[in-house]
């Protein structure tokens, strides 16, 4: 006699509406994850197909571009000091990197905002999509189709999240079909009767199929990087600054610089090169993109407290009068001791020949120079037409601009910070007075005036360094644009201030080295630096770099070895 199976237990109500449910069970953490997953490959879709589309309108049309141009214009002082203080040269890449963290996420909310509901899914990725359409449509360098791209790539991934999320099955269980589960079988249904009666009410299709959503989230991506690599493309094919740059043959200079002297490099092994290099040269500006303008069409205007109004193009100023002279930068946000700072041969027309010819009213007192990217610097007029080098720069260490520093034309003002003066990719020139016009950083609590303070660092050895006792080579640079370095002191500990050697000097637009041997004697150290110019030494009172630049004696701290 064969053993009699065993009775199955009776389906309980209490196994809650998950048992009862596996269509609905499996709506839980799966098909959550998948409808996050379908958020983040649509907005990448987003992205490639509006990159695409604002490489055929124009760069200014980026929706991430814009956005972060945006982010940056809106950018207050303390903030700008502590991205430039992390991340230096760096700052932008580390803003895109943020941007992109910012929507995946926002990407993934919208995805499980579309599971529960695709019209609020739709809406999201619209409203989205509207935002980068408004900060490209209202940039300075905007292309007359600014906003299409932003708007075309949220079409394109509201359509993608639809169907993605559509294929990762159906939201949460309805208030309606819970309040049924509760009711259990008060029509008369046993639990595995009401089961199969669920099961028949619920479509098939509303099922999650892993396969899919896989299938269409793979095509979805393929899109995506297909709108990526043409978006490259279309780019590549259209740099039209870069092929041009390549072609461009420099003429020689009215008047040649002089040869930087033998001795003007410091005689210490670390010592950074008294000619800074281009591909070393700091760049600090608020173009998150570098922008690419086409010598062919760049214009100059000179206008506002004039007698005349003068247009340069670029044929016009290749043709002009041009000279050499080394000139060294710095960068407002340079804190003490720091980097953002460095020495080229630049090549120019001398900005006070330009408004020789549009002979500036008594009245006026500064020059407001505009980026093509609707940056602007306020220049006192006295500068610009004393005797220094101002300069319209076409050149930089015997090669046309790079791209990143100004090209096609930018200025160079020995003596002022950047913010205030070096205006890149330059365009317009108002003249004007500082009473009645504020610049790009003067709005945000930065000083509308900005002479570079005279400042020294040490460069050998590094703070934290171990060294041998004995003799010990030190050695750094120092500035004091368009006064000159007349002398650098070290100091050890709380010792005397000692006068170091200073390497020859280039220009008083320029930066100087120094040397110094120190007797070292096993312990821990603390070295100072200060530079004096013909008006007296370096402060050692510390300040920010906010509003007109820091000021402070460079120390470093090492141990000598017994």
């Amino acid at each position: 006699m064969e053993p009699t199976p065993p009775t199955p237990a009776p389906v309980s109500d209490r196994q809650g509406p998950a048992a009862r449910h596996p269509a609905a069970g499996a709506t839980g953490a799966g098909p959550r994850s998948w409808a996050a997953a379908a958020g983040g490959v649509s907005a990448a879709l987003t992205l490639a197909v509006a990159e695409l589309a604002a490489a055929v309108v124009g760069p200014g049309s980026s929706p991430v571009n814009a956005v972060g141009s945006a982010f940056v214009d809106a950018t207050p002082a303390w903030l700008k000091d502590a991205a430039i203080a992390a991340f230096g040269v760096h700052d932008k890449t580390a803003l895109v990197v943020g941007i992109l963290l910012v929507l995946a996420v926002v990407a993934a909310a919208t995805g499980l905002a579309a599971r529960r509901s695709g019209p609020l899914g739709t809406a999201l990725v619209l409203a989205l999509g509207a935002v980068g359409a408004v900060a490209a449509a209202t940039r300075a360098d905007a292309p007359a189709l600014a906003a299409l791209p932003s708007l075309v790539g949220a079409a394109a991934g509201a359509v993608a999240l639809n169907r993605l999320v559509a294929r990762a099955g159906p939201g949460p269980v309805a208030p309606e079909h819970a309040h049924r589960d509760e009711a259990g079988d008060a029509g008369g249904q046993t639990g595995a009767d009401e089961h199969e009666a669920d099961l028949t009410r619920s479509p098939a299709s509303a099922l999650p199929d892993r396969r899919a959503f896989l299938r269409a989230a793979t095509l979805v991506t393929v899109l995506a990087a297909v709108g990526g690599v043409a978006a490259a493309t279309v780019n590549g094919v259209g740099r039209v600054a870069v092929a041009a740059r390549d072609r461009i043959l420099l003429p020689r200079p009215r008047r040649s610089a002089a040869p930087v002297p033998a001795g003007a490099q410091a005689p210490v092994d670390g010592v950074v090169d008294v000619v800074t290099r281009n591909d070393d040269f700091y760049r600090i500006d608020t173009a998150l993109t570098v922008p690419r303008v086409d010598p062919a069409t760049w214009e100059l205007r000179v206008h506002g407290l004039v007698e005349r109004e003068v247009t340069l193009t670029f044929d016009e100023l290749l043709a002009s009068d041009l000279v050499e002279a080394h000139v060294t930068l710095a960068c407002v946000s340079n804190p003490v001791g720091g980097d953002l700072v460095g020495n080229a041969l630049w090549l120019g027309l001398p900005v006070r020949e330009l408004l020789a010819r549009a002979v500036p009213r008594p009245d006026a007192d500064m020059v407001l120079s505009t980026s093509v990217d609707g940056f602007t610097a306020s220049t006192p007029l006295e500068v610009l037409t004393d005797d220094r080098d101002a300069l319209l720069a076409v050149g930089m260490n015997g090669a046309p601009l790079p791209l990143e520093h100004g090209f096609p034309v930018r200025m160079v003002v020995p003596g002022l910070y950047g913010y205030v003066s070096a205006t890149k990719w330059v365009t317009d020139l108002e003249v004007t007075r500082f009473a009645d016009q504020d610049a790009y950083w003067t709005v945000r609590g930065w000083s509308p005036q900005g002479p570079v303070k005279t400042s020294s660092r040490i460069e050998v050895p590094r703070t934290g360094a171990t060294l041998p006792a004995g003799e010990v080579a030190v050695g750094g640079t120092a500035w004091a644009q368009h006064r000159g370095v007349v002398g650098v002191e070290v100091q050890v500990d709380t010792g005397p201030w000692v006068a170091a050697t200073l390497a020859d000097e280039i220009s008083v637009d320029t930066w100087r080295q120094w040397s110094w041997t120190w007797d070292a004697e096993p312990g821990e150290h603390v070295i100072r630096v200060r530079a004096a110019d013909p008006e007296g030494s370096q402060t050692g009172d510390e300040a920010p770099v906010v509003p007109d630049g820091a000021t402070g004696w460079h120390e470093i701290r090492v141990t000598v070895r017994g």
